[in-house]
């Protein structure tokens, strides 16, 4: 099974993320767009993961502890650059809580054998990818200068500054990623709360 790890987004923000993605999404009508009911904050994206051994990462990811996360949508940019976009995503300003958290998630995977993530956090929601590349941050094989997104950034040019709202997360999952032909489908499989007066593990 596919697994991730990731912080879910407040129904009137989601909606308003939808809103904006059908407003613009005809500017870059090639790129696979995330669908509004899949809008999530990556915190940990494990991979294949043997179903036996579901309860481990339930209970290592248990062992996680930490307060409320306070999240503010808004921005926006692209991976790895503006003029060879692979990704476009919005900002997410959160601060200290969320990069710690995240930390807190890769250590307990880590203690199950799961790779430590090599690169800082960074916090981003993903709104859409420009044909079949990577999601993630930095160059990968093959980038290059690339037209996906080019009406896309001028449209967002003359734009006034997207603000999408804030919220506090007060629970992090782990969910299911089942790939399909109309495109992954993400379930919720463990749910792990954050206490206002948590500390360290």
């Amino acid at each position: 099974m596919r697994l991730f790890v990731a912080l879910d987004i407040e129904e009137e923000i989601r909606k308003r993320l939808g809103r904006f993605v059908e407003g613009v999404r005809g500017f870059a009508p090639e790129a696979r767009w995330a669908k509004e009911e899949s809008l999530h904050v990556t915190l940990k994206f494990i991979g294949e993961w043997p179903t036996e051994k579901l309860d481990q990462a339930q209970r290592s990811l248990g062992m996680v502890r930490g307060g409320p996360v306070p999240l503010d949508f808004r921005g926006y940019g692209f991976f790895p650059t503006e003029k060879s976009a692979r990704v476009f995503w919005v900002g997410i300003a959160a601060g200290e809580p969320l990069a710690e958290l995240a930390r807190r998630v890769d250590e307990a995977l880590h203690s199950l054998g799961i790779p430590k993530e090599q690169r800082a956090f960074s916090a981003h929601l993903t709104l859409a990818r420009g044909g079949g590349g990577s999601g993630a941050p930095g160059w990968r094989k093959g980038d290059r200068m690339k037209a996906n997104f080019r009406r896309l950034q001028e449209k967002l040019t003359g734009m006034p500054a997207l603000e999408f709202g804030t919220m506090t997360a007060r629970e992090f999952f782990l969910y299911q990623s089942q790939l399909s032909p109309k495109g992954s489908r993400y379930t919720k499989i463990g749910r792990f709360p954050l206490g206002a007066g948590a500390g360290s593990n």
